[in-house]
């Protein structure tokens, strides 16, 4: 049986809070939804990541196969058909990343909304007490942060919390467990009631005093990972502060991560009760994972994890809950300390994230000598730019390093209003435009101060891994924000950072060492306003912009274009006003740009002001006349005569326009290349069909063609409007006959999104008939591909439908609704959705939250 399926016959009505009264036995499932920060730094975007494909980046990938299922996980019965959706975060505690929760916000909003959702119906189900709980922000070793950081992290990581759920959270996870005291009292300073650690992470532990009187218990000391993971601790400090402590079970929740306990909902329902005790005191068996387990690194793990809850949830014996509304249930009893500088994904401590500790992927013959290096590099740049921060702050802010932590407001909210509304609160006095941009770098270079420490940076392998990469990146970032601050008191900052880079050492003989990696896979990323305006440029030949337009983190407002065409010769002149959406930097320039047809182009660009008006007019004047008399040489030379340099061509454009621009100059070429070899095929189909039919050896090239082309006619039908069913149908038929091996990954991606994109336009079509036909006939039509697919998205969206319908649908007419409802229970089906069972009253209210 697969992991979420189950006999109908064995389910029954969601127990009532009187079946539970006298339950002592409590579990809690936590999953830590976490992925490195991957935005270019100068982009503030994630860029194509070839590795994640068919998907833009591993963000998304991952959105799509862990972060967005477990907002509509699945329960399947026994002929694989959908019986059951449940959002796990109403079940599940659970921490986002803040930097993944951003993105998720801007780039999955379905996801977000299903997260919050989950969230706020968790709040209901315990009490009260939210599911999710918070995060320190950049994911950064707080042990190995100084206070001043620590601080930034835990009210940034608040702050985040607050601005997506609407209240002050209860918990706060810390990135890799790693703890220490000082953290821990921090947290409690800042009103965080408790946090999460592993099992070895306990030092001692003692019951706390019944009375005034009694003498002070003695401390023992847990063997072996041995402390008592079912109840809580309390931590108390001198400042007169505490904060209560999870340990969780460490061998269960290994088996989640590591040892395949996801593979049976059942096993997984069935260890989670074997870990309580015969005792008639209150116990709490927690396990804490990678949320990531659940569907990322354990396919399917979603749907584990919905049918373990749905099997807990029925059990009279055990009860779910949360970290927060155990801890008001159940005060803590003993008080604990913690091992100072640990972890839960190093046995050294923390080492991981600054020695060669010996804990990394695995990868034979390479060392970690890099990881100190690399740290001091980091170190010594965050202790430089704070003394310059200190020096210029003051000129600018009342108090700099309340600023910094106040900045969040602004992270969170790029608008002009909330930047404003920042300076207002923190400007020691009204700050003129050069000032405002000067203080807006000056946060933005503490904050990619922040970025740099995140931890990803030192777990795996080598130097030379994108991980790595990225927290360089944002040193870099730091110092050219640096640069523009100080001048010349900046000048030693690159210079000294890369000296020490240069002692950490690749394990990868041709990445060299850190500062080679700087200069080779870091620089080329770095730009200013000018390669933004060279961007635009270069782009205004393949696509039309408005007069005002954003492109990433920049706006530009176009002051003048004109485009001069000869043969297949264009020459685009232009002037625009380059502003920084991030830091309010802004600078006019103007653009020459000359397209000889396919990749060939060169463009140059350099500052313009009013003054330049009338030699810029001069030189468009020249310049046009000489595209007129198709004297291109002659406008190369122009062109350089007043620029003075051409430096720019398609190469310069940033990664995904210049992969949409290459992709449309391809067209043309890949058009003719699938013309070829789909008339090669079928010139000689016949042929192909005897030997295949004979079951002679074929020759490769008459293969490849039939390969190509029936893969080229299967994806023309799909992205046909509408989709051609006779031509699907056709090449079906021949791939089958003549056994040609089919693009699955492709054919199966643009089905999804076919029927995705079908199911949206019925959603908003309000109950229309006609739509509704055409999503059921695409339906019908996909059901015939020889391969799986994916229909996850179309099936959540038929499952909003359905609320819709039966609760909400005003517009149909009342006519028209049996035959819509047998439509629509049709493509229900066609979408391996068990309809009966999905129309249920508990399922409608599971989808509202009711």
């Amino acid at each position: 049986m697969h992991a979420g399926a189950y006999n109908e016959e064995d389910d029954h009505l969601d127990l009532t809070p009187e079946d539970m009264a006298g339950t002592k036995r409590y579990i809690c499932i936590h999953g830590h939804f976490y992925q490195p920060p991957r935005e270019n730094p100068w982009l503030e975007t994630v860029e194509t990541q070839d590795s994640a494909a068919p998907y833009h980046d591993w963000n998304e990938r991952v959105c799509a196969e862990s972060y967005a299922t477990n907002g509509a996980a699945r329960t399947v019965n026994n002929k694989n058909q959908i019986i059951r959706i449940v959002n796990n975060y109403s079940r599940m505690s659970f921490n986002f990343g803040p930097t993944l929760m951003s993105w998720l916000k801007e780039n999955a909003p379905r996801t977000y909304r299903m997260i919050l959702d989950g969230e706020r119906r968790s709040r209901r189900l315990n009490g009260g007490h939210s599911s999710a709980i918070a995060q320190v922000y950049n994911h950064v070793i707080m042990p190995l942060a100084n206070q001043r950081d620590k601080v930034t992290q835990i009210r940034w990581g608040i702050a985040d919390y607050e601005s997506h759920y609407g209240s002050a959270p209860e918990g706060m996870w810390l990135s890799e467990t790693a703890v220490d005291s000082e953290t821990l009292e921090l947290l409690a300073q800042h009103g965080i009631k408790f946090t999460i650690l592993a099992p070895s992470q306990c030092k001692r532990v003692r019951p706390l005093k019944q009375d005034a009187t009694d003498t002070d218990p003695v401390w023992t000391t847990p063997l072996a990972n041995s402390v008592d993971t079912s109840r809580p601790y309390v931590m108390r400090f001198e400042s007169g502060v505490s904060i209560a402590v999870f340990f969780y079970d460490g061998p269960t929740s290994r088996a989640i991560a590591f040892e395949g306990l996801l593979n049976s909902g059942e096993t997984f329902a069935a260890r989670l009760k074997a870990g309580f005790k015969d005792s008639a005191q209150p116990q709490l068996e927690s396990v804490a994972t990678d949320g990531e387990s659940y569907g990322h690194h354990h396919r399917h793990g979603e749907m584990a994890l919905a049918y373990a809850v749905k099997l807990l949830e029925q059990d009279k014996s055990v009860k779910l809950t949360n970290y927060a509304s155990y801890l008001e249930q159940f005060p803590p009893e003993w008080e604990c300390e913690v091992v100072e500088d640990t972890s839960w994904s190093c046995a050294h401590g923390v080492e991981r994230w600054r020695s060669d500790c010996g804990c990394n992927g695995g990868k034979p013959g390479f060392n970690q000598k890099w990881r100190a290096p690399l740290r001091k590099a980091l170190d010594d740049l965050r202790d430089s730019i704070a003394e310059l921060t200190e020096e210029e702050g003051p000129k600018l802010f009342r108090d700099v390093w309340a600023a910094r932590d106040a900045y969040i407001e602004v992270i969170l909210d790029r608008s002009d209003e909330a930047a404003e509304r920042f300076l207002a609160a923190h400007q020691k006095h009204p700050l003129n435009a050069t000032e405002r941009v000067r203080a807006m770098q000056l946060m933005e270079m503490q904050r990619h101060a922040q970025l740099m420490y995140t931890s990803c940076g030192w777990f795996f392998d080598d130097i030379s891994g994108i991980e790595t990469v990225q927290v360089i990146a944002y040193a870099a970032r730091a110092l050219q924000l640096a640069r523009e601050l100080f001048g010349e008191q900046a000048a030693d900052l690159e210079p000294q950072f890369l000296a020490t880079l240069a002692e950490a050492k690749s394990n990868v003989a041709c990445a060299g060492d850190g500062a080679r990696i700087y200069k080779e896979k870091v620089l080329p990323l770095q730009l200013g306003l000018e390669q933004v305006a060279a961007h635009y440029a270069i782009s205004s030949i393949f696509s039309s912009f408005a007069e005002e337009t954003e492109l990433f983190c920049y706006r530009v407002r176009r002051i003048s274009y004109e485009v001069f065409t000869s043969g297949r010769g264009r020459l685009a002149l232009g002037r625009a006003h380059i502003s920084s959406v991030i830091t309010g930097k802004a600078q006019s320039f103007s653009f020459a740009v000359l397209h000889f047809g396919d990749q060939n182009i060169t463009a140059a660009v350099k500052p313009y002001v009013d003054e330049d008006a009338a030699q810029f007019e001069a030189f468009v004047q020249q310049a046009s006349e000489q595209v007129v008399r198709a004297d291109f040489p002659d406008v190369i030379r122009l062109i350089d005569r007043y620029y003075g340099h051409v430096d720019y061509s398609l190469t310069s454009l940033f990664s995904d326009e210049q992969r949409r621009i290459v992709q449309l100059i391809l067209n043309s070429t890949l058009w003719d290349i699938e013309s070829s070899l789909t008339n090669i095929y079928e010139d000689h189909a016949s042929l192909l069909h005897f030997l295949s039919q004979a079951g002679l050896p074929k020759p490769p090239a008459l293969t490849l063609a039939a390969e190509f082309a029936i893969n080229a006619g299967l994806r023309r039908a799909l992205e046909g409007e509408p989709v051609d069913q006779a031509m699907l149908r056709s090449f079906l038929q021949l791939a089958k006959s003549d056994k040609v091996k089919l693009d699955t990954t492709t054919l199966s991606y643009i089905a999804d999104q076919r029927m995705k994109r079908a199911m949206v336009e019925l959603q908003m079509s309000a109950g229309s008939l006609e739509m509704l036909d055409r999503a059921l006939a695409l339906a019908r039509t996909i059901t015939e591909l020889p391969f799986e697919l994916n229909l996850w998205q179309a099936q959540n969206i038929w499952y909003e439908i359905l609320r819709t319908s039966s609760y909400a649908l005003t517009s149909q007419a009342a006519e028209d609704r049996p035959q819509w409802d047998k439509e629509f229970n049709e493509l229900g089906k066609c979408l391996s959705i068990e309809t009966t069972a999905m129309m249920a009253p508990d399922q409608l209210a599971e989808v509202t939250g009711d």
